[in-house]
């Protein structure tokens, strides 16, 4: 297992976390995802910790919770082989104080994480998503205090625009708080807008992303080819719902290069996907989920080897749009903005 530096922190993760959103189920978007119970969850994680991934990511409103308790329990009297992240902000109790992420919810959010996963610490905490109604100095010092009190060890920020995640760094920096390490994103062959703010701002400030839905929401699995629509998976029983939108000829192209990769490197579909990831700037960790054993050890088979730059470039033209306003016109400015700044 290869190991990187999360950011401008001294903490090092393995390059794979593995995404427990698919653990307990219970609700209709979350069944779609899976429904992994304690025994099944214990032997994922069983397999996790033999390869060397010893990161779990999770969240509150996963399963309402149930992902937390699931996983905590997978890891009762091995918790100090782990580490965990979670996140907070979206509504996970009822009330007006029950969402965001006020001083007043992240407390108890906090607490009731560390409840759920049966332990004292949460190794990287992440505001799931940006809150536009309480003050950024208010949320920084919420998670300083947490920081200090031992409840977490490193915060993050999910979901931000480039600019909710640069005005948060500065208000760390002028004020002396705890300040994000780490940017849990999306980012895929089928999905690179990642590149054309975050990214440069990620190698600017020393912020380290965490990739989610590396496969496109499920669709570079290999399941989906041209003229071949998927007729299993997350995807084909609707489980597209409440991800990125892909243009069907861009999924076309990019599957028809992967597939040749794939053939060239006696690799799969996915695999190849996911080792593209390993190579592209700023990715400290990519999030991989798995409803079982055979899949999990699929997504394993991304490490250990790498692709040519020929392969790389082909998949990177594949891939590649043309991005909005202003970062076409500053791509052009390529005598004072060379790659990697400019992606």
């Amino acid at each position: 297992m290869q190991y990187r530096q999360l950011g401008r922190s001294g903490l090092k993760v393995p390059v794979l976390s593995f995404g427990t959103a698919t653990f307990a189920g219970g609700n209709e978007f979350f069944d779609k995802w899976g429904g992994t119970g304690i025994e099944e969850a214990t032997r994922l994680v069983d397999i996790c910790l033999e390869a060397g991934v010893n990161f779990f990511d999770t969240a509150d409103v996963y399963s309402a919770g149930g992902s937390e308790q699931v996983l905590g329990a997978a890891l009762k009297g091995r918790r100090d082989k782990a580490l965990i992240s979670t996140k907070a902000t979206f509504r996970s109790a009822e009330g007006p104080n029950g969402v965001g992420s006020s001083r007043f919810h992240l407390i108890r959010a906090c607490e009731a994480s560390l409840k759920r996963l049966g332990t004292d610490h949460i190794d990287l905490y992440f505001m799931h998503g940006f809150d536009a109604t309480t003050p950024v100095e208010e949320t920084l010092r919420a998670l300083d205090d947490l920081v200090t009190s031992g409840k977490i060890g490193y915060i993050g920020a999910s979901n931000f625009s480039g600019w909710h995640l640069m005005k948060a760094l500065a208000t760390s920096e002028k004020y002396g708080l705890a300040r994000y390490v780490a940017y849990q994103g999306y980012y895929s062959l089928v999905g690179r807008d990642y590149e054309w703010e975050l990214m440069p701002l990620g190698l600017d400030q020393g912020v380290g992303l965490m990739v989610w839905s590396p496969l496109g929401w499920g669709r570079l699995t290999g399941k989906i080819r041209r003229g071949q629509p998927d007729q299993s998976g997350r995807i084909a029983s609707g489980g597209a719902a409440g991800g990125p939108q892909v243009d069907e000829e861009l999924l076309y192209t990019v599957v028809d290069v992967l597939d040749a990769v794939a053939q060239e490197t006696g690799k799969t579909v996915p695999q190849v996907a996911l080792n593209w990831l390993l190579g592209r700037p700023t990715v400290a960790n990519i999030v991989v989920g798995a409803r079982n054993e055979a899949q999990l050890r699929a997504n394993l088979g991304a490490l250990g080897w790498s692709l040519t730059a020929d392969q790389v470039a082909r998949l990177d033209a594949a891939s590649r749009r043309q991005p909005v306003y202003p970062y076409w016109h500053q791509m052009d400015f390529d005598e004072r903005n060379p790659k990697p700044t400019r992606w």
